[in-house]
């Protein structure tokens, strides 16, 4: 076997063993009927804890609903906001540029617990508190810093000659941006909104402070049984809690590894 495909075989190795391993004693938990220490293994497995969690009273399902609403609306409007913001930083030159490049970085650098306390005065003077929509916009915080820098390096190897051809032959900004942009950049908008929903999933100082505790997500919900000591309940709360993001960087993995996905001059990848 070459040296360099080995190599890429044990990081693949080893990266499956980082991201599973904390997993297994999550999933023993969740089917133990109690596991004390020095047990190698539980003496009694059962389903409680998952009848319990996917049953209605536990609110897991619902706090499920509202955890993937959230994160998708907040990923939307990152998007929307990313896309026109990217490519004005990664195509225009203008005064100020490091300092605006700075400014959007600053909510990724600087900690949510340092500047929350003073977004709340803000979203109670507008009534924002304790409603999803106010959590959905507070979200924007810490996921649109991440999709505008990668739409910029995105538009920043971006040929925009491409779209002046088509434009001469006539077609219109819908259709520019449609059969031209967006093939190029989508790519990257994949990337960029994996990353924006997977901020958002798992929020969770922003979500209580902002959502009052009237907004409960799955974070809200994890963290409560945690401290409450049902270890059982934790560790199938907890495997709900991952699966969506595993599934989304496996479905998302291709693009994160593949060729780069704006055109270039002379209609290079």
């Amino acid at each position: 076997m070459p040296t360099g495909r080995a190599l890429r075989l044990v990081s693949l190795v080893v990266l499956v063993g980082w991201l599973v391993l904390p997993l297994i004693p999550l999933g023993i938990w969740s089917v133990a009927r109690g596991w004390r220490f020095p047990d190698l293994l539980p003496p009694t497995l059962t389903f409680d804890a998952w009848r319990y969690a996917l049953s209605p009273t536990s609110g897991v399902l619902q706090s499920l609903g509202v955890t993937t609403a959230v994160a998708l609306a907040a990923t939307t409007l990152a998007i929307l906001i990313g896309v026109p913001a990217g490519r004005a930083l990664g195509l225009r030159r203008f005064p100020g540029k490091r300092l605006v490049e700075l400014l959007v970085l600053a909510p990724a650098i600087v900690p949510g617990i340092a500047v929350v306390f003073g977004l709340h005065e803000v979203f109670l003077a507008l009534g924002l508190t304790g409603t999803i929509p106010g959590v959905i916009l507070v979200h924007l915080i810490p996921t649109l810093p991440y999709m505008i820098l990668v739409m910029a390096g995105i538009f920043a190897r971006f040929d925009t000659a491409l779209e002046d051809q088509a434009r001469s032959l006539g077609a219109t900004p819908v259709q520019v941006f449609r059969h031209v942009t967006l093939p190029a950049i989508l790519p990257g908008i994949l990337v960029g909104g994996l990353f924006a929903f997977l901020i958002s999933w798992s929020q969770y100082i922003l979500t209580l402070v902002i959502g009052g505790g009237r907004v409960q997500t799955l974070p809200l919900l994890l963290f409560s049984f945690a401290t409450s000591g049902r270890n059982d309940v934790t560790g199938a709360i907890t495997l709900i809690y991952v699966l969506p993001g595993v599934l989304i960087l496996a479905l998302a993995a291709r693009h994160l590894t593949g060729r780069g996905p704006a055109l270039a001059a002379g209609g290079r990848l």
